[in-house]
Formats: C-alpha cells, structure tokens, sequence
C-alpha cells in the first residue's frame, strides 16, 4: 500500500506540521477544511509544502518520526529542495 509522508506549512518559513496518511489528497483536504480539531487547525497549518512517497506504509511511518525528532532547519531544506517558492502543492497533484 502506497503511503506519503508530508509537512505543512501556514505561511512561508510559518509553522510546520508533519504528517503521515494513505491517501494524500484527502488528508490534505481533511487539513484544509479543518475537520480534525488540533495542532493544524489551531495554527491554521494547511499548506502542501513538501511529500514523500513510500511503497511501505511501516517505511512511512519511520520517516515520519524521524523528521518529526529532526530540527526546523531540515525541514525547511527539506521543503525547499522540492518548493523552493513555497507554493501550496496540493493544487498541483
């Protein structure tokens, strides 16, 4: 099963958020029409910033924890490696 790995963003260089799910498009959307209360919804964090993809949904779920553990520094490289212009990727998958 085919899983992602994510970070969003509520502005450039903002607050991120890290995140794991199955299905991209519809986690990404569940952010942005806040329907899950907490972290994201609070600090209004709903921008596609940055995804990997894994074939192994276990594979994800360590990546996740590994950038969560990381600094804010590797996670905005990591964002800028793929978005340099910060642009919200979810239009554009």
């Amino acid at each position: 099963m085919t899983a992602y790995v994510y970070i969003l963003f509520n502005k450039r260089e903002g607050t991120l958020y890290v995140g794991v799910t199955t299905d991209l498009v519809k986690r990404i959307y569940e952010h942005k029409m806040k329907l899950n209360k907490g972290f994201t919804q609070k600090y209004n964090v709903d921008k596609l910033g940055y995804y990997e993809v894994y074939e192994d949904v276990g594979m994800a779920i360590d990546r996740e924890k590994i950038l969560k553990a990381g600094n804010r520094k590797r996670k905005i490289d990591l964002i800028e490696s793929m978005n340099p212009e910060w642009i919200d990727l979810y239009y554009h998958l």
